[in-house]
């Protein structure tokens, strides 16, 4: 595992996986599954792994979170980063830094909760948490009220956040008040696209030259082509594979994100996903068929491009 800091010439070299995790029948962690669906990813160029929401992270008891952190600190091999999630209430955030403080992961992810927080709270606790952990975090921003930009930019400049994780969704991607603030006063290569649904927008309008994805873990080839796509400004080929990404993804945005791309997986062969840790579920009958077609109608889109290793970092 690689446990080099996490810079922002290092976010912007290549594209960071945001992949579900593998579960035996009885819930436990399944490490040969686990381990085949990051060698698929890592065949492609793809070795920046987080491990977050699609891994229903934030559903972990401390001891299953300690399971977890074993099991990814040995998934990969030297040049692969992974990062797992932290809390997201500040109850989690303070049992899991105690496991956390003693590992040798580069960083966490945190997602603080939506309810119940104020933005002079959060700096709080992300004050609290990089202390406890001696290691900036990266901090997933999900909605407008989690910080100020200000607050943002403080935050980054003392050295507390080495990342933002930017997934606050707008009807118009190109039309973001908070975004265009941040851009401001923040490093843009900090700032993290989500996805492929906002990258040509976010690429575009903002010069946000980082980016993670989901569908990565389906779409392996797909994914890098679009984030290299992006790095030249080749707009149209970027558009062109997020037309074929967009009808797995507009599934998830209408089942949930976590259980349809989960169950993809399953439902291609990539790896075999199990069962989903309560309080999600895994897909039910009537979804299957239409997931069953989208996802493998988009793997085979994936076999059939012709990707060149070397633009992964292009």
């Amino acid at each position: 595992m690689k446990t080099t800091p996490v810079t922002a010439a290092e976010l912007t070299a290549t594209l960071m996986s945001v992949p579900p995790l593998a579960r035996n029948a009885d819930l436990s962690l399944n490490a040969d599954e686990n381990r085949r669906l990051v060698a698929h990813l890592e065949a492609e160029g793809i070795t920046n792994h987080l491990y977050g929401g699609n891994a229903n992270f934030y559903g972990l008891s401390l001891r299953q979170y300690e399971e977890a952190l074993e099991l990814l600190a040995d998934l990969g091999g030297e040049e692969s980063w992974f990062i797992p999630s932290i809390g997201p209430d500040y109850g989690k955030m303070t049992n899991q830094s105690v496991i956390a403080k003693g590992t040798r992961f580069p960083t966490f992810i945190t997602l603080p909760q939506a309810f119940g927080t104020t933005p002079a709270g959060v700096d709080k606790a992300i004050r609290e948490l990089v202390q406890t952990l001696g290691r900036p975090i990266i901090l997933y921003l999900k909605t407008d009220a989690y910080l100020t930009p200000a607050l943002t930019a403080r935050l980054v400049d003392e050295g507390q956040l080495c990342g933002i994780k930017y997934g606050i969704n707008r009807a118009d991607s190109s039309l973001d008040p908070m975004l265009e603030e941040l851009v401001k006063v923040i490093d843009r290569d900090l700032l993290i696209i989500v996805g492929e649904r906002p990258a040509v927008a976010q690429h575009r309008t903002f010069g946000l030259s980082s980016m993670m994805s989901g569908a990565a873990s389906l779409a392996p080839a797909a994914s890098v082509a679009m984030f290299a796509a992006l790095k030249r400004g080749d707009y149209a080929t970027a558009s062109a594979i997020w037309a074929a990404v967009e009808p797995l993804e507009d599934l998830r945005d209408a089942i949930g994100p976590i259980t349809v791309l989960h169950d993809a997986l399953t439902l291609t062969g990539i790896a075999e996903m199990g069962p989903l840790l309560p309080l999600v579920t895994n897909l039910a009958d009537e979804h299957k068929p239409a997931v069953e077609k989208a996802a493998k109608a988009l793997w085979a889109y994936n076999d059939s491009m012709a990707w060149e290793p070397a633009k992964a970092t292009a």
